[in-house]
């Protein structure tokens, strides 16, 4: 199954883990974010995110680069969800 958001320019190819493969799923980052998720909707993106099962560890926060918060998806992937500082 491929899935993208919206006007997106890059997809994601998801495959069912089978045997062994299973025992690795929300370890593939080795603990830390490895996933990065920009949009220019925050708020609105991480009401979603948490309406369909993910889990904030923070509150977003403000740095430089923009605003930024980490989270996990159902299956323990690490994640940051990013809205880039305006030029």
């Amino acid at each position: 199954m491929r899935v993208a958001p919206k006007a997106a320019q890059t997809q994601f190819l998801l495959a069912r883990a089978v045997g062994p493969q299973r025992d690795h799923i929300g370890q593939q980052g080795g603990g830390r974010v490895w996933l990065f998720l920009h949009t220019q909707d925050f708020a609105g993106d991480r009401d979603r995110l948490v309406a369909a099962g993910a889990q904030f560890e923070e509150e977003p926060r403000h740095e430089s680069y923009g605003t930024v918060a980490v989270f996990r998806d159902p299956f323990g992937n690490r994640w940051d969800l990013i809205e880039p500082a305006g030029d």
